[in-house]
Formats: C-alpha cells, structure tokens, sequence
C-alpha cells in the first residue's frame, strides 16, 4: 500500500530466464551493505525502481534498463509526497537516485581535470554516494566485488588527493581578478567573479591549464567578453 514502487519489483527479473536475480533480492542486499545513515538507507531502498518500466530484453538475450536512473528519480516524487519528506530530504534522495551510477563508472584512465569536474557537480553529496555505490556492489564473485570496491576507494583517493593540492595551490593565479580589471578597463563588479568562475570551469574541463601566469587567461577572458 506504501510502496508499490517495490512491490513491482518482487519476482522481477534482471537477467532472461533467471528468477533469483530479481531486482527485490538485489536492493535487500543493498539495504543490507549500505552505512546506518537514513539518506543512504532510503536511497538504497529506492535506488532501482525504475527498472520495473524501464526493462527491455535483446535478440540475444540480454536485459536493458536504459536510463532507470532518471526514471527512478522522476518516480520517486510520488513516494516523498506519499512519506512527506521535507524538502531538503526530498531533494538529496533524488539526487542520489538519479546519480547512483555514476562512482561505478569510473576508470583509472580519468584526466585530473574530470575527477574535479565529478567532484565538483556532486558536491556535498558525494560522500552519500560514494557509500551508496558500494552498498550497490553485489556481485557473488568475490573478485568482481573486490575490483568494485577497489574503483570507487581509488576514485575516493583520487579526489582528497586534488582537493588537497588545491587547497595549497589554486588553479589560478593569485590577484587574477585585478589584472583582468587592469587589462580590460572594469570596474569592480559581480562580472569580475562570473569572469574568474568561468576561468575556473575551464581549467576543469581541461580546456586551460591550471596555475599559469596571469596573463595566460587574458586570451580567454577576451573571447568570453567578445573582444
């Protein structure tokens, strides 16, 4: 009566032709793996219910679940009205449904500048997720388990090791805001913080290198004012 989202999930296949890989048994588990923190528990609970509208099969047997992430997340609006979250609940448990996939597909051949994109679009959720992605690791292959484990501990590393080498040098230069205001004559503004922001989005994405003169970024400036 609560949640028929779950209760479609009963009995629901995630392989052709093999029962006891259903998608229930699968998220009991998770439950079970996941940290005693209630985020994290309610979103292993929920993490799969888009599965059930979104399963198609293959010619060759195979069984696809293309975007139940989203789904999922869409979904889950009508369990937070059915449970009266309150807004900030709401709004951290579809994001970490939406976004339960992505630690899992990470890969050890990530630039830099990708795990500080990934680490800066989860932001304060990131620890949540992190934790939900290993809970949702239930292979019973240990090697494939462990190998799992390992990724999302490497990928974990990887971004306390960025943060900690930002933290002692920032990716641009100090008083960057000064000389953009010196070489094209601005005054002081919420524009020089939107140009310095822009600056930084773009050292993310690897389209500039991080830590160079600050006469470097003044060719980027130019194109992002149009002169």
């Amino acid at each position: 009566m609560w949640l028929p989202e779950l209760e479609a999930t009963v009995d629901f296949s995630q392989e052709a032709g093999r029962r006891h890989k259903d998608v229930w048994e699968h998220t009991k588990q998770v439950v079970r793996q996941s940290v005693p923190r209630p985020h994290v528990r309610w979103a292993a609970l929920l993490h799969d219910i888009g599965k059930v509208p979104t399963r198609t099969f293959t010619p060759d047997g195979g069984v696809h679940f293309h975007r139940h992430s989203e789904v999922g997340a869409r979904m889950f609006e009508d369990v937070a009205r059915r449970f009266q979250f309150d807004k900030p609940t709401r709004q951290k448990l579809k994001f970490l449904i939406l976004h339960h996939l992505r630690p899992n597909q990470y890969d050890p051949s990530w630039t830099d500048a990708a795990v500080r994109r990934f680490d800066r679009e989860l932001q304060e959720h990131l620890v949540d997720l992190l934790d939900l992605s290993r809970a949702d690791i239930t292979s019973a292959r240990p090697g494939k388990r462990a190998a799992g484990l390992r990724s999302i501990s490497e990928l974990s590393m990887r971004i306390q090791s960025l943060r900690d080498e930002d933290a002692k040098q920032p990716p641009l230069p100090t008083g960057i805001g000064s000389v953009i205001m010196e070489h094209f004559q601005l005054a002081p503004s919420r524009q020089i913080g939107d140009l310095k922001r822009a600056l930084e989005e773009a050292v993310e994405k690897g389209e500039l290198e991080a830590r160079r003169d600050a006469e470097y970024y003044l060719a980027h400036v130019a194109k992002l004012l149009g002169r």
